[in-house]
């Protein structure tokens, strides 16, 4: 992969893009707050704006991606980010900033962010080898877990020595240097109507279906939805009530709670760092299993943190947690990447993306309202339990037998279960 001078751009626009978001994502409720007075619906409301996008959007977003050339779409949805972020600290030097725009230009993010990630993930199976993948998730989650551990601090350092709006800048920047890395990358996709392709352009609606009924009807691509959709709703259920019960429960002040989560993602960058040596010494279906069934083990460590002495149990439940998480995204991202036909790849992903991040909501309302009902500590082992069920589809099918990727196969048809994997 070193050697891969093309994955080196997309994985270093990838790293820079990354740390520019994590610094937004601080700055901009930080901007409705401070600059605009909002209060706590007006800032929830704009997370939930920002959000809207990845439900409205995944599904429709997937034919496209499927239907045009993938670095184009994420130059553009990079270079659109850009202008989007950049029109927030302008508004703000000519005193027009309103809370209206940043829900506008949170819209408009989230919109393109749903454009870039499926892209991204379609754009990955083509340009590195079918034996890579592992690998090459694995630096790309690494980027990701090093900028959720250093990200939020120095967007915070920013916001300091400057202003929210102003700390922006950083991120629109961070986009358009993302853009001309990729605008450098000397690979180039065949055109679609060269690609391999034995049907005539259907219909959207019929395009859309057939990601769906791939999705649904794949014996590997459905148990890794399900156990996805099962890990999100159960631990989003524990997030929704994680800082009231550290703060009320455990009698944590708000820095110490905020350090003990950024600590638990060296937890995460462990998981990406050597996720492609556990696989190959367990196997990718025993690992993406024992990752599965620890996120409940994790959890219950979190609920069954003493007020006595919570932040070794505390830290240890959220950094085993971190650690599990990574390890099982980067195996089932690189498993559907290789057996996904190239040309379903943005639909079948759109189709995932609307499942398992659609449950999260579910999860949060769920989890506030056994907070209200049972208690802190009962509602967070609940969602221990149900996050610790998503090992259950995936020992109840096929993945449970993969000791490597198996090779990617035609639309309708699926590989031998006596083939041999090709990863070497």
């Amino acid at each position: 992969m070193w050697r891969n001078g093309d994955f080196l751009r997309l994985w270093s626009a990838q790293t820079i893009s990354e740390f520019g978001s994590q610094i937004t994502a601080l700055a901009l409720p930080l901007a409705a707050i401070v600059v605009l007075g909002a209060s706590a619906f007006e800032v929830a409301a704009l997370s939930t704006i920002e959000f809207a996008p990845y439900l409205l959007f995944s599904i429709p977003a997937g034919v496209w991606v499927d239907r045009l050339p993938h670095r184009p779409l994420l130059i553009m949805a990079d270079l659109g980010r850009a202008v989007a972020l950049a029109s927030i600290p302008i508004a703000y030097a000519f005193d027009a900033l309103t809370l209206s725009q940043l829900y506008v230009v949170g819209f408009l993010a989230g919109s393109l962010t749903v454009v870039f990630s499926l892209a991204y993930a379609a754009y990955l199976p083509g340009l590195v080898e079918h034996e890579r993948l592992v690998d090459a998730n694995a630096k790309l989650q690494a980027s990701s877990s090093v900028a959720q551990l250093g990200g939020p601090g120095t967007g915070g350092g920013l916001v300091a020595a400057t202003s929210a709006p102003v700390a922006i800048i950083t991120d629109a920047l961070s986009f358009i240097a993302s853009a001309l890395l990729l605008s450098s990358m000397r690979h180039r996709e065949p055109r679609k109507s060269e690609a391999a392709s034995p049907e005539p352009r259907e219909s959207w609606r019929r395009e859309l279906s057939r990601g769906a009924r791939y999705a649904l009807g794949n014996p590997y691509v459905r148990p890794i939805l399900l156990a996805s959709a099962l890990a999100n709703f159960g631990l989003n259920l524990i997030w929704a009530i994680l800082i009231f019960y550290a703060v009320r429960v455990l009698d944590l002040h708000a820095g110490l709670v905020g350090a003990i989560l950024s600590l638990g993602q060296a937890g995460g960058l462990l998981g990406a760092l050597s996720a492609t040596r556990i696989s190959r010494a367990v196997g990718v279906g025993r690992s993406m299993i024992g990752a599965a069934a620890l996120f409940g083990l994790s959890s219950l460590l979190i609920a069954a943190a003493p007020r006595s002495f919570p932040i070794p149990v505390l830290a240890l439940g959220w950094g085993i947690g971190s650690f599990v998480i990574v390890i099982f995204n980067v195996l089932g991202v690189s498993l559907r990447q290789a057996i996904v036909p190239q040309r379903l790849q943005g639909r079948v992903l759109g189709f995932n993306r609307f499942f398992v991040l659609g449950v999260i909501p579910l999860g949060s309302l769920t989890g506030g309202a056994l907070a209200a009902s049972i208690g802190l500590r009962p509602a967070i082992a609940v969602g221990a339990i149900v996050a610790g069920c998503a090992f259950v589809p995936l020992l109840a099918s096929r993945v449970r037998t993969l000791d490597t990727l198996p090779a990617k196969v035609e639309e309708g048809r699926m590989a031998p279960e006596t083939a041999s994997p090709v990863v070497p």
